[in-house]
C-alpha cells in the first residue's frame, strides 16, 4: 500500500502527549505522515509548535481550555467532555484527509480513550492502543479485571501478604499496586475507564497493543497476557539522547533540547557525578511538611543539588515559598521552576535522581544511566519504584512513616546508599550503565523495538490490524 497516515490522540497531559509525540516522530522516520489531535489546553502549554515535516497538528476544544483541577468530579467531567468533543474532531480529520487523497490508515490512541477505538471501528479504520505506562502495570490492570480482582483487592490492605500474578517476575505488596486499584482510590471514574479499556481489548478479535518499553526491560511482562499481542516499541525518548544525533528531535513539553538554561551552566561548574537532581513531575504537589523534610535531607547530605519546584496546579501557589530554609538551600544548591530534564539527566555532573517514578522519568533515567532514589506518590509510580529497586536494581526506594511522610533521615540514608562508594552504590551504578546500553540497543536499526515497529507496520499494510 502507499504511505501510511496515522491519526494520534491522547489525553491533554504532558506525561501522555510527550511519549505519543515521540512515537509520532518514529513513525515519520519510516516515511509515514502523522496528524496529531491536541486539545487547546495542551497546545497552550507548548513553548512552540513542533515543526517537523510529516507532522500536522489539529487543535480541538475539550471544554477545559484553561486546564482542570484534579478532583474526581473535574476529572470525570473532563473525561466525558473529551469523549464528547474528540469524536467530532477525529471524524472531521478522517473526512478531510480522505477528500484530500490521503486517507487515515490507522488511528492510534493513548490510554483512557476507549471511545477512540470504537470510533475507528465505526469508520472502518484500523486502530491500536499506545500504552504509555509499563507493561507490568498493564499486566496488573488486565489481571485485576480478568479474574484477579479479589487477589489484588486483598493485597491492597496494609499488612497483607505479597501476591503473585501470572507472568510477572516480582511479588507485589500494597505499596506496589497502582493507586487506582487500592481501596483508598478517590478517582472512581479513572478506574471505571481502565475497566472499559480492558473490556475493549477483550472484544477485539486480534488485539494488539504498543507499549513504551523494550523487550530486555520487561521480557516477562510483555508475554504475561497471552490474549493480547503486546509489542515493546520504546523507550520513547528523543533519538538525540539515544546516540542517534538528531538535533531536531524536541519534546512537546519543553523538557527536551531547549537552549541551555542557567541550571546547565550551574551543572557545568560541578564535579563529575556529584549533583543530586530532584523533581516530582508535572502533577505531584507535595505537602509543606514533606517539602521541609526533603529540604533538610538535602542540606544535611552536604551534596550539591538541583531541585525543580513547580507552581501548584490550579491555584497559582508556588511551593518554594513554603520552605523555611530557602536562603540556606540556595547557598548549597539551585532551585528552579523548570529545567530541560534530559539535558540534566545526561549531564556528566549528575550523580542521582530523586524522582516520583513517573514512567517517562523512569525511562529517561534508564536511557541516561542515572541511579535513583525512588519516591513514588500515586498512580503507577509505586509499581515503577518496585521495578527500579527489585528487578532492574538501579535505585533504592524511600520508606514513609505511618503518616505517609518520608523523614529527612530516611531520604539522607537513601542518598548515601545511591551516591556513596559502598558496594551497593557501585552495583546500582553498574546496573544503571547496563540498562542505558540496552535501551540504546533496542532502538537501533535491527534492535528489538525497531524490529517490533516494523512488524506492526507490515501487519498494518497487510490489513491484519483491524
Amino acid at each position: 500500500m502507499g504511505q501510511h497516515h496515522f491519526l494520534i490522540i491522547s489525553l491533554p497531559l504532558q506525561g501522555h502527549i510527550n511519549p505519543a509525540l515521540q512515537f509520532a516522530k518514529r513513525l515519520i522516520r519510516t516515511g509515514a505522515h502523522v496528524t496529531f489531535a491536541v486539545s487547546v489546553s495542551a497546545h497552550r502549554r507548548m513553548p512552540k509548535d513542533p515543526t517537523l515535516p510529516g507532522l500536522t497538528l489539529v487543535l480541538f476544544s475539550d471544554g477545559y481550555d484553561d486546564g482542570i483541577k484534579y478532583s474526581d468530579d473535574h476529572v470525570q467531567h473532563s473525561m466525558s467532555e473529551i469523549k464528547r468533543c474528540g469524536p467530532e474532531t477525529l471524524r472531521r480529520i478522517t473526512a478531510m484527509s480522505a477528500d484530500q487523497g490521503r486517507p487515515v490508515t490507522c488511528l492510534l490512541h493513548t490510554i483512557l480513550l476507549t471511545w477512540a477505538a470504537e470510533l475507528a471501528r465505526s469508520l472502518q479504520v484500523p486502530s491500536a492502543l499506545l500504552w504509555i505506562q509499563s507493561a507490568t502495570v498493564f499486566t496488573i490492570f488486565y489481571h485485576y479485571f480478568n479474574g484477579y480482582g479479589d487477589v489484588v483487592g486483598d493485597c491492597s490492605n496494609e499488612g497483607s501478604s505479597p501476591i503473585e500474578l501470572p507472568g510477572l517476575p516480582i511479588l507485589l505488596s500494597s505499596c506496589d499496586i497502582p493507586s487506582f486499584l487500592l481501596s483508598s482510590n478517590i478517582y472512581a471514574s479513572v478506574l471505571s475507564t481502565f475497566q472499559e479499556e480492558m473490556e475493549a481489548l477483550r472484544k477485539e478479535t486480534n488485539p494488539k497493543m504498543l507499549v513504551n518499553t523494550f523487550d530486555a526491560l520487561e521480557a516477562e511482562a510483555l508475554r504475561a497476557v497471552d490474549k493480547v499481542e503486546v509489542m515493546g516499541i520504546g523507550p520513547l525518548v528523543p533519538y538525540a539522547f539515544l546516540d542517534a544525533k538528531d538535533p531536531s528531535d524536541t519534546s512537546f513539553g519543553g523538557d527536551i533540547l531547549q537552549d541551555p538554561s542557567d541550571c546547565i551552566d550551574w551543572l557545568n561548574s560541578k564535579p563529575k557525578s556529584s549533583v543530586v537532581y530532584v523533581s516530582f513531575g508535572t502533577l505531584c504537589v507535595l505537602s509543606k511538611q514533606q517539602m521541609e523534610k526533603i529540604a533538610r535531607a538535602l542540606l544535611h547530605s552536604g551534596r550539591p543539588f538541583l531541585w525543580v519546584i513547580r507552581s501548584a496546579p490550579g491555584n497559582g501557589e508556588v511551593e518554594e515559598e513554603k520552605l523555611s530554609c530557602r536562603e540556606e538551600l540556595e547557598e548549597k544548591g539551585m532551585i528552579v521552576a523548570w529545567c530541560p530534564q534530559l539535558d540534566v539527566l545526561s549531564h556528566p555532573s549528575l550523580g542521582c535522581f530523586i524522582t516520583h517514578c513517573g514512567w517517562n522519568s523512569t525511562l529517561e533515567c534508564l536511557a541516561s544511566g542515572v541511579p535513583v532514589v525512588a519516591f513514588p506518590q500515586w498512580t503507577d509510580q509505586g509499581t515503577n519504584a518496585k521495578l527500579i529497586e527489585d528487578l532492574w536494581k538501579t535505585g533504592v526506594r524511600v520508606t514513609a512513616n505511618e503518616e505517609g511522610i518520608v523523614e529527612s533521615e530516611e531520604i539522607k540514608r537513601c542518598l548515601e546508599v545511591v551516591m556513596g562508594r559502598g558496594e551497593r552504590g557501585e552495583e546500582l551504578r553498574r546496573n544503571a550503565g547496563k540498562w542505558k546500553d540496552l535501551a540504546r540497543e533496542a532502538v537501533k536499526d535491527g534492535g528489538s523495538s525497531d524490529y517490533n515497529l516494523k512488524v506492526f507496520l507490515d501487519e498494518l499494510g497487510q490489513g491484519s490490524i483491524l
